[in-house]
């Protein structure tokens, strides 16, 4: 049995491993480009961890808006539901692989309505 999510380092651990996979897709890839290129991979998954550990443990660490930052990201890459779906299934494979539980399972939820909700807002929902 696995052990459920239980802090900021499980979530870390679960956002590395998920943009691994991430990077590693062709039409996941153009999304992050800039990011790689400009040397802040890190930076950047430590503030969607931040995110995630303000979702799911209540801190609040996280600054950003993060629907704006889709919908600013949109104008230069244009998000589809395809987008979304490949999102949603590599962040459950991965969670899937390294932890179980309650607090594991409302990732997997929360995930899931966040997509929904940008799906709606971006005009991609189907």
């Amino acid at each position: 049995m696995t052990p459920d999510i239980s802090s900021r380092k499980d979530i870390k651990f679960i956002i590395t491993k998920f943009y691994d996979k991430l990077l590693a897709d062709q039409k996941m890839i153009p999304f992050f480009e800039d990011i790689v290129a400009q040397n802040h991979l890190e930076e950047h998954l430590n503030i969607i961890s931040d995110f995630w550990n303000d979702i799911l443990f209540d801190t609040h660490t996280y600054e950003n808006n993060v629907m704006k930052k889709h919908v600013d990201k949109n104008v230069f890459v244009t998000f589809k539901k395809e987008h979304f779906d490949i999102w949603v299934s590599y962040l459950f494979q991965t969670i899937d692989a390294n932890f179980s539980g309650e607090i594991s399972h409302n990732m997997k939820n929360r995930a899931r309505s966040i997509a929904t909700v940008m799906e709606v807002k971006l005009g991609v929902y189907n």
